[in-house]
């Protein structure tokens, strides 16, 4: 009785740590569903060694360093995730062709919940959602695996530099170094390309913005939909390595390759701490509405910046817990199928 008492008591300590540990591995790996397999292989490594677990730092130290040593395993083959716009030039309309590229070469979007743990402190909290935006995240995948870990547990953890030398074996001038080479390469990359503001609860003109942008995409409006863009907005599509940039291009496309998008109905979700849409189109076979896309926005200056469309939808509905097909309310007519 004794036995199975600890052995629950052991469960329910290292379950509590899921959350936070899977927005470690997310950060360390770009991706939700590798994310998910470490923290799993993170947890049933911590629950077989519990015993030799002697206690000489804090059972999330601990996990941590379990983590760490998983992701780094995991990224010893060098594969780096990428948005389209990390590996490929943008695609003038005219010469747009859909191309797909393996699961493994993309960025993954993943819903808040998984990753971000609830905290008290509001700072605290807006440092977690920004660690985990999409160009952010696209910028960690640029560092090496062990600057990526000090870069994360420094600058997104607020563990001290002393705490990382002891996780990682390393002296705490290897870990300044280390962080110190990572921010040069973050700095870099912000000036290259703007990374959206969004505040924290959305603001009044962003929730604006938003409801704007939905009343425009569910009206298939082109001319509506172009105000609410950046001049230098850019539209994704992964699997796909297309990516288009300005309005033009990118109401050109939804109006011509995209237009069985016509008539769709958007369902708000939360993902990588930006407001996003489960994007459903008609289903002119079953009627009502089937899964397209998750679609992620970043905003800054009150116009949409970045509009990406993840269409694998038989991985990311399931992950956000999204149902695989609308019903068309009563009273609306086949538009758009």
């Amino acid at each position: 009785m004794g036995d199975g008492t600890a052995a629950a008591g052991i469960d329910v300590a290292l379950e509590r740590h899921r959350t936070e540990l899977t927005g470690y591995c997310y950060r360390m790996l770009g991706s939700s569903f590798e994310a998910e397999d470490a923290v799993q292989d993170t947890l049933v490594r911590a629950w077989r060694s519990h015993d030799r677990f002697e206690g000489r730092s804090s059972l999330r130290s601990w996990l941590y360093r379990i983590a760490t040593n998983v992701c780094l395993d995991m990224l010893s083959a060098g594969n780096r995730r990428a948005r389209p716009m990390d590996l490929t030039d943008a695609t003038p309309l005219a010469q747009a062709a859909l191309s797909p590229r393996p699961d493994h070469t993309w960025l993954e979007p993943v819903p808040d919940a998984r990753v971000l743990p609830a905290v008290g402190d509001p700072a605290e909290a807006a440092v977690a959602k920004e660690s985990v935006r999409l160009a952010f995240m696209a910028a960690l995948q640029q560092l090496p695996p062990k600057q990526r870990a000090v870069l994360i547990l420094r600058e997104v953890l607020a563990w001290k530099a002393s705490e990382v030398a002891e996780l990682l074996d390393t002296s705490v001038a290897s870990v300044n170094s280390a962080l110190q080479r990572a921010r040069a390469t973050l700095a870099e990359r912000s000036q290259a390309g703007a990374e959206g503001e969004v505040s924290d609860p959305l603001d009044e003109e962003q929730q604006k913005l938003l409801e704007r942008y939905v009343k425009a995409f569910e009206g298939y409006d082109m001319a509506a939909l172009t105000a609410l863009l950046h001049e230098d907005a850019v539209m994704t599509m992964p699997p796909f390595d297309l990516w288009l940039r300005g309005p033009a291009d990118i109401t050109g496309f939804m109006s011509t390759i995209g237009a069985s998008c016509a008539g769709s109905r958007l369902v708000p979700v939360r993902a990588n701490g930006l407001p996003g849409f489960a994007h459903y189109k008609p289903d002119p076979d079953n009627g009502g509405f089937s899964p397209w896309a998750v679609q992620v926005l970043e905003l800054s200056g009150g116009r949409i910046t970045g509009f990406h469309c993840f269409l694998d939808t038989g991985r990311w509905f399931p992950l956000f817990g999204l149902p695989l097909q609308l019903e068309a309310e009563a009273g609306e007519g086949e538009e758009g199928a």
